[in-house]
């Protein structure tokens, strides 16, 4: 059997580094200007999200949120194999909860708001719920003990809340939403999440 000849602290960067690649750094862009726009204040929000330069917070919260996410992957280690499919749909259901509950934020005066092709949040999380009641079925059956099986289900839970309660922080501050805070909100929630696993297990 061949041992992996990457250090673990390698192994975290070139996994961080994979999901940039894959989204195309997509999010953690959303990320960057939705807290500049934030901080920016009311009056210059939508301006400072629309700039395509980047501010010191938008800077700041891209190195505070890789640095937990590179400490949270260091101490799960080999659970991060079935942790990070969690926390990746629990990242992409809190938009689901963002898009339901706000009105689109459009940087132009004509624009087509994505509430045009939204179908309610039901029937828009119906394969999303599915999915995640046949995962907590085999969470029942496949874990032995009794304690880890709890750890998973209280992690469930706060899946839930975080992917509500992070969006409607988000959009509560900036007014609706838009792609940015969208971005935003899927790393927020996936970090947060990567945090409580990484505390709990």
């Amino acid at each position: 059997m061949r041992i992996n000849s990457w250090s673990i602290y390698a192994s975290a960067l070139i996994c961080l580094a994979s999901g940039y690649l894959i989204t195309g750094g997509l999010h953690l862009d959303g990320l960057m200007d939705t807290f500049d726009g934030i901080f920016a204040g009311k009056k210059k929000r939508l301006k400072a999200m629309k700039d395509s330069k980047v501010g010191s917070f938008g800077v700041q919260a891209l190195v505070f949120i890789t640095l937990i996410q590179i400490a949270c992957i260091l101490k799960i280690q080999n659970l991060i194999i079935f942790v990070l499919p969690i926390c990746l749909f629990w990242g992409r259901f809190s938009n689901l909860f963002f898009i339901e509950k706000f009105k689109y934020m459009s940087y132009k005066k004509k624009s087509i708001s994505h509430k045009k092709f939204w179908n309610g949040f039901k029937k828009e999380s119906l394969i999303s719920i599915i999915f995640l009641l046949i995962f907590i079925a085999y969470q029942l059956v496949s874990i032995t003990s009794q304690a880890i099986l709890i750890k998973f289900l209280i992690l469930n839970l706060i899946g839930i809340f975080l992917s509500y309660s992070i969006p409607n922080i988000l959009g509560n501050k900036i007014g609706g939403f838009n792609g940015d805070a969208c971005g935003a909100s899927v790393v927020l929630v996936e970090t947060s999440m990567l945090f409580m696993h990484a505390i709990l297990l």
